[in-house]
């Protein structure tokens, strides 16, 4: 016998100090006492973010006033299983209250929680939060690019940015089998994995380098190629991302069980001057799918963040822009 299918549209109120809102379940729903995002369940012939809207203002009494898709998730209880649509509320007018009765707390996602348990399809947002809106791919090329990038790095890490991917495939492939020139690479590899940490920053490898480094890292950045062949990913609390470009490279990724993927090239871009961006509708067509964060590539700066955003992405990924 199938399982009842729900869609739910969830609210993560975000305060400007980072904190979210969560709430406890009352005694009269089932997992009574388990701690959950607000939100409820899609009505026949409502948006999500309309469901959002109703729902916020019953259960806590605010009238929201920004919110953006974030994350589309599934998730399989015992007794039905949820399709939860996952939204950023940012701005919003009134006092959150629990007019259902139940308990509210403000908790910060990055901190352990002082308040629990949290029901299972709430913890995967929790740890999503954790991931900055930007990330920063290396594009240094050459041992003469070094010291030109390690400046604009260190101006990137003093600007915010906390998540950076160490890329450089050409440079990989030229040193193969040069001695000299392949400890000038893992030279450089050393130094962007120190300034990232003394900056409080992750750094990830892309899966073109040799194995060996990526336990050094942070977590390992895929390419296409490896998701579709089903390439190892080291274990967790390692971060595994990927670049995605297509449905089937999105599902391989989603099975994979990937922390985030990068999707692109959205807008034109030098590097891809022979191929138009797919553009920010197909990217959103994309993304709404992955069941993970999704970061927006190709033509991506500070200036086109919140454009991002409206269309699902969690944040963007670059190398030039800053």
């Amino acid at each position: 016998m199938s399982k009842p299918f729900i869609d739910v549209a969830v609210g993560i109120l975000l305060r400007p100090d980072g904190r979210i809102l969560l709430g406890q379940r009352p005694d009269d729903k089932p997992w009574p006492g388990w701690w959950e995002l607000p939100g409820g369940k899609i009505e026949a012939g409502e948006s999500v973010l309309q469901a959002l809207a109703r729902e916020l203002d019953e259960e806590l009494g605010i009238r929201v006033v920004e919110s953006a898709p974030w994350v589309t998730y599934v998730h399989e209880y015992p007794k039905n299983i949820v399709r939860l649509a996952f939204c950023k509320v940012t701005a919003w007018e009134g006092e959150p209250q629990g007019l259902e009765g139940q308990r509210l707390a403000w908790a910060d996602p990055a901190a352990p929680l002082q308040v629990g348990p949290v029901l299972p399809a709430t913890e995967p947002p929790l740890r999503w939060l954790t991931l900055p809106d930007r990330y920063l791919v290396s594009n240094i090329g050459s041992p003469e690019g070094l010291e030109a990038w390690l400046r604009r790095l260190d101006a990137a890490l003093a600007g915010g940015v906390r998540l950076v991917q160490f890329r450089e495939p050409e440079w990989e492939a030229r040193v193969r089998d040069d001695d000299a020139g392949y400890r000038q690479l893992t030279a450089a590899f050393q130094t962007v994995l120190e300034r990232c940490r003394a900056a409080g920053a992750r750094c990830l490898v892309n899966a073109a380098h040799r194995e060996s480094w990526w336990p050094r890292a942070d977590g390992v950045h895929l390419r296409a190629a490896d998701i579709l062949l089903r390439r190892a990913v080291p274990p967790r609390p390692a971060l595994r991302a990927a670049s995605v470009h297509n449905e089937e490279e999105r599902q391989a990724a989603s099975d994979m069980g990937v922390d985030f993927m990068v999707m692109g090239h959205v807008l034109d871009t030098p590097s891809h001057p022979e191929a138009a961006g797919m553009g920010w509708q197909r990217f959103e067509a994309l993304a709404r799918d992955a069941g993970c964060p999704v970061y927006a590539i190709g033509g991506q700066s500070a200036g086109t963040l919140r454009t991002a955003q409206k269309h699902g992405a969690h944040g963007i990924a670059f190398m030039r822009a800053t």
